[in-house]
Parts: structure tokens; sequence; C-alpha cells
């Protein structure tokens, strides 16, 4: 593991060096609960590999990008969503607002979310 690896808090859990539970794991993508989720469900969903974000994800990596939706939609499944509804968010760069510099999308759900402002 490299050092920015070293450093990302998402590498570490993906490498399973935090003992974080996983909602769903393939040999590509991991999901887990949020820790400050901002929904009733909120889970992360990464790949296992460092990408900073959606922004770097190009024409060779079009499987990895299906492998992270279906993962998110398996979730959506897993915590009983699927049906209600939920919403899928990835942030790409500083005016997006995202904090941790390695793709993830949010899946969101569990309530009637608000307009997206």
């Amino acid at each position: 593991m490299s050092d920015h690896q070293e450093a990302c808090i998402f590498c570490r859990i993906a490498a399973g060096d935090m003992e974080t539970a996983f909602v769903v794991e393939t040999d590509r993508v991991v999901a887990f609960d949020d820790i400050s989720p901002q929904a009733p469900i909120h889970v992360q969903v990464i790949p296992k590999r460092h990408v900073d974000s959606v922004h770097e994800l190009g024409s060779g990596d079009t499987a990895l990008w299906a492998e992270i939706l279906d993962v998110a939609n398996r979730v959506a499944v897993k915590k009983g969503v699927d049906e209600s509804g939920f919403r899928l968010v990835s942030n790409a760069g500083p005016d997006s607002g995202q904090e941790v510099h390695h793709l993830h999308v949010h899946v969101l759900g569990g309530k009637k979310l608000g307009p997206i402002a």
C-alpha cells in the first residue's frame, strides 16, 4: 500500500484494516454504513482500488463503475429501501463538498428525502 493509500481512510477500510462491517462485498467493491448518517439508511459504496473521484474514471473503468452501481442496488435491497426509493450521490472535487478523496457513492434512504439544494 502506498503512503497516499495508507493515509486514505477508505483504502484502509477496504483493506480490512479498520474492522468495518461490510453490508456488501465483492472482489473489487465494498459497502459499509456511514459513521455520520444523513438519512436512516446511509451506506458508502467504494472501490477497493484507490480512485480519487468519479472524475478519474475512464473508459477502462466501465466494469468497475457498473459493479459499484450493482453493489449500490444490492445495498438498497438488503437495507429494504429498493421499493420505497433511495438516492445515489457521488461528489467529485472541492466545490461538490467531497470530504474523502476516494471515490464513493452514498446510498441514502429510509425516509422521504427532500430536494437536492
